[in-house]
Order: structure tokens, then sequence, then C-alpha cells
């Protein structure tokens, strides 16, 4: 004997995994990505199936050109990958489903860059302080300098502290010390 479709229950289920993926949406965000490529990771995840730039367009009502664009970028930061099933001539994308090697990636790939931009800006300021002090004969400047090297300094210092961080989250080690739920 067949079971009938439990239609009230699938609408419910559908409604429910919706309301999820709009979390996921805007929990992206917070790195940076916006929510339409959130969305797109969240319906990927969901999917059991890899799924074409069609496929996707169709259960986001988006073009194209967004889905691509939006692949592309979740590829970039390791989150979707490129599959291949014979037969079928259309690129298909699946989502990583290790949401901890995600997070590893994209945090250490954003959180680099800004922190080394940091450093420089750092650097640089650094400098033009120095010369400055080297230069005035203002000695309530030269006190101010002072002060300022040292919080940038203080700065400095931690910003390779991060990159230092940056490092152990992108080898992986973070899970030494905090080691992934299962």
């Amino acid at each position: 004997m067949t079971a009938e479709k439990d239609e009230k229950n699938w609408e419910k289920h559908e409604a429910i995994i919706e309301k999820f993926i709009q979390i996921i949406a805007k929990n992206m965000n917070l790195y940076g990505i916006t929510p339409s490529i959130g969305r797109l990771y969240g319906v990927l995840y969901f999917n059991d199936e890899p799924m074409t730039l069609d496929d996707m367009r169709d259960a986001l009502s988006m073009s194209k050109t967004s889905m691509s664009t939006g692949v592309r970028t979740l590829a970039d930061m390791k989150m979707v990958e490129s599959r291949f099933r014979k037969g079928i001539r259309k690129d298909l994308y699946q989502s990583e489903e290790d949401w901890y090697k995600s997070f590893t990636s994209l945090f250490g790939t954003r959180w680099r860059k800004q922190t080394e931009t940091n450093i420089e800006e750092a650097e640089e300021t650094i400098e033009i302080l120095e010369e400055m002090y080297n230069k005035t004969e203002d000695e309530e400047l030269k006190e101010r300098i002072t002060q300022d090297l040292e919080k940038l300094d203080y700065a400095k210092n931690y910003y390779q502290w991060l990159i230092q961080f940056i490092k152990v989250v992108e080898s992986g080690e973070i899970f030494n010390y905090i080691p992934k739920n299962k």
C-alpha cells in the first residue's frame, strides 16, 4: 500500500527550510557576503543533488548572470564546488558541506587581507610620525607624537598577533584547541 503524500507537512517543511535559509543568508552578511549569495548557498546546501545555473535561477527567481556571479563568489571562498556527472553537459555545483572548512577559508581570506592592510597603514603612519618628530622643535608636539607612536606600536603588535591567529585558523590547527562538534 502506497502512503499518500502529506501535502500539508511538505509545505510546512518547505517553509521551515526557507526560514533557515534566510537565517543563513542573514548570518553570511557578517562575512561580507550579500544576502542573495547567502540564499544561493542555502539553496545549494539543502538540495540533495548538484544544481545547474538554470536550476538555481528557477529556485531563487534570479537572473542566470546573478547566479553565475554568486557561484563564482562562493567557489572563490571554497563554499561551492563544481561537480561532474556523466551525460550532463551543463556545469553542476554543490555546496561544501563542511562548514568548518568553509569558515576557516572565508575567515582567513577576509581577515588576512584586512589585517595586512592595517599593518601596512600602521607602519606608514609610524614612518610619517617619526619623520615629523625628527623635524620639529615643538616639545609638546614631540610628546604627543611619542604617545601616538606607543599606541601605533601597540596596534601593530596586535595586528601581528592577529596574523598568527589567522594562520592557526587557516591551517586547521584551531581544531586542536577547539575541536569540531560532531
